[in-house]
């Protein structure tokens, strides 16, 4: 019986983003003082460019000041306990990031996705 590791599941999700668009790229090469740097410090575990990037254009409809208040969100999950940062970005993940903005003179409040859950599934069934 073969063992399934953490390196399986890790190449099975790297396999599945990969096929929805986003891209691969070695730490050490995007690290602060890597080739292609995409991040000020080790410290900093989310690539603001690249999340930005993915958010605009899953939610090509959602305007651009809505956008930066979900990745702002995302951003601003920084409790004391890393289980419910956890829950709080499963959340998130799974059911969107919930913004509000001014669109024709009213307020109006939508759902950001931070993946597309559809692209995500499909051919899983």
């Amino acid at each position: 019986m073969t063992r399934l590791t953490e390196d399986h599941i890790e190449a099975i999700a790297l396999e599945r983003l990969e096929a929805m668009r986003y891209s691969y790229a070695h730490g050490p090469t995007i690290a602060h003082d890597g080739e292609h740097p995409e991040r000020e410090s080790y410290e900093q575990g989310v690539l603001v460019g690249r999340l930005q990037e993915a958010v605009r254009r899953i939610n090509p409809k959602v305007p651009a000041l809505a956008v930066e208040q979900a990745v702002k969100e995302v951003l601003r999950i920084a409790g004391p306990v890393l289980l419910a940062n956890n829950e709080a970005f499963h959340r998130m993940l799974t059911e969107g990031v919930k913004v509000s903005y001014q669109q024709d003179g009213a307020a109006r409040g939508d759902l950001v996705w931070l993946v597309d859950l559809r692209a995500a599934f499909m051919g899983c069934v």
